[in-house]
């Protein structure tokens, strides 16, 4: 007989293959029932091959690794894209630490070591897996084996009684997105039972327990197996905690996946203190406060989106939810941005405008209310600066400065506002300047310096004048921030005494301005308006 997969669905297929034998050994059975037989046989023996050739293998491989175990013989890591195949569970804790982005991990049990591998591949680079075990995974060098890659240094084994461990991890507070349990070890549910009682799992965390259906034992009556019996008082425990949520997915040889549960607002709440059931308990509008700041179905556009911080902008806000139009004078340069939010899953649109044209301006707000329905978000980021000294700044630099930074601004504003005011919500967000509080050296920019001045005055006057309605208006001031037009022959001179103006020590990446453009745009920010939102290293300061 062939090797079957020790699943639920392994077990149907080892039985239906012993009938199967039986009925064709039997000339009384009808060929019909032989034909049904042949039937099923054909779907449970596919099943769990098909989960696997199904699941999209690992692409990133580590190099093979061989130590010695207790006994002198080799042990390897073989690369992950050939045993991940295997283990469709690894597939799935995988997939699961990417959706909730989790970055510290809890293994109990002796998960199989591919599996670990692959779950630390998955982790960003500061991420962290303690994998708990009463003896090493891969012999007495397991964790030597894992250092071997840059992926497997993210692995800390801690060998010796899971009890004992798991009361260390408590002693130093530590707090985990995801535990892993395997439920086919004796004392799995006191292990399950301290993460929760003692909090190792952080509020929006979950629990994944392997083995849970014990090749469908534990549903099964007449068992008296220890193993068997101990994983369904286990998955027992766990549906009769009011604390948590399960399901059992029915893959390999069976997955539980547990969330807390969400606390209804009349729900009997235990404590030994008197609990004040108010927003900040229940969160406003029982919204935690990262959901507060999701952009979710909100329509953004930014001006300048090209390129600079106008692109990280438009990263930002689309990473947050929203659908997000790119503007930029050159169009190539917004459909490049667009393009890229585009890959990452957002909804993104790219549009050509002159923001200093107030007819330019309508037509970008008439497109996106034209495809989207309405404008949520108005990011007006566009702008230039042309150093000159203060007697030598022309009529025509001046002009073109305050076109674009101050005038297009303000045509943004007043374009976007009308739609917003009619709608009665809406969030507006300037990008102004750290020269609005300093006049920046050893570079002359009169123009530029007088024109962000104004976009911090216009602001606060919009912010004051249309909050009533449900428009907030605010600002950001960026200190110096590091793109490629700070690297030109004009200004690289010049990073060196900006830098001795800068606590900070470093000029500003466009990163360091994308979670405020988020919070400005988000109801966490409901109560702030005309405000000017200064990120600069501390430059102003000095």
């Amino acid at each position: 007989m062939q090797r079957l997969a020790e699943t639920p669905m392994g077990s149907i297929a080892e039985n239906l293959l012993k009938a199967q034998e039986i009925a064709l050994n039997d000339s009384r059975v009808p060929e019909q029932l032989k034909n049904y037989l042949q039937k099923a046989l054909v779907v449970a023996l596919g099943l769990d091959p098909y989960l696997v050739t199904m699941a999209t293998s690992k692409r990133k491989v580590s190099p093979a690794h061989v130590s010695g175990d207790a006994g002198g013989t080799k042990a390897r890591v073989k690369p992950l894209q050939k045993d991940i195949s295997g283990c469709l569970n690894g597939h799935i804790f995988t997939m699961f630490i990417h959706l909730i982005r989790a970055r510290k991990i809890l293994l109990i049990g002796k998960l199989k070591g591919y599996s670990i591998l692959a779950i630390a591949e998955e982790l960003p680079d500061d991420g962290k897996i303690f994998a708990c075990a009463e003896v090493p995974y891969l012999g007495v060098n397991s964790q030597e084996a894992f250092d071997y890659s840059s992926d497997g240094k993210k692995i800390s084994m801690r060998v010796g009684p899971i009890a004992d461990t798991l009361e260390a991890l408590h002693a130093e507070d530590e707090h985990f997105d995801i535990v892993f349990i395997d439920a086919d070890q004796r004392n799995a549910v006191n292990y399950y039972s301290f993460v929760m009682d003692n909090h190792l799992l952080r509020m929006d965390g979950m629990i994944c327990v392997e083995n849970t259906l014990m090749k469908g034992q534990v549903y099964l009556e007449n068992i008296s197996e220890e193993n068997v019996l101990a994983v369904r008082k286990l998955n027992t425990v766990i549906n009769s905690d009011p604390r948590v949520e399960q399901i059992i997915l029915p893959v390999q040889s069976g997955l539980s996946i547990i969330r807390r549960s969400p606390v209804p607002p009349d729900a009997v709440i235990e404590s030994k203190k008197e609990v004040i059931r108010d927003d900040v308990f229940w969160g406003y509008n029982k919204n935690r406060i990262l959901d507060r700041l999701r952009l979710d179905d909100k329509v953004a556009y930014v001006t300048g989106g090209g390129q600079g911080i106008g692109r990280a902008f438009a990263h930002a806000l689309g990473e947050a939810g929203a659908k997000v139009a790119v503007v930029d004078l050159v169009l190539a340069k917004a459909e490049a941005v667009a393009c890229e939010l585009n890959l990452k899953g957002i909804k993104s649109i790219a549009l050509a405008a002159d923001v200093s044209k107030p007819e330019d301006v309508q037509r970008i707000v008439d497109t996106i209310v034209a495809r989207w329905g309405t404008i949520d978000i108005a990011c007006n980021n566009a702008g230039i600066n042309m150093n000159s000294a203060s007697e030598d700044t022309s009529l025509e630099e001046w002009d073109k400065t305050f076109n674009v930074n101050l005038r297009g601004l303000f045509l943004c504003c007043q374009a976007a506002g009308r739609i917003m005011l009619n709608q009665g919500y809406g969030k507006i967000i300037n990008t102004a300047s750290m020269a609005s509080l300093i006049v920046p050296h050893p570079q002359k920019q009169l123009a530029y310096n007088a024109s962000k001045a104004g976009v911090v005055k216009l602001t606060q006057t919009l912010g004051t004048e249309w909050i009533d309605r449900g428009v907030k208006v605010n600002c950001i001031s960026p200190g110096i921030v590091d793109t490629p037009l700070i690297h030109s022959p004009e200004l690289r001179p010049l990073v060196q005494r900006w830098l001795a103006d800068i606590p900070a020590a470093r000029l500003a990446r466009v990163t360091d301005l994308q979670a405020a453009v988020v919070y400005l745009a988000s109801e966490a920010s409901d109560y702030m308006t005309g405000h000017n939102l200064v990120i600069e290293g501390g430059q102003s300061l000095w």
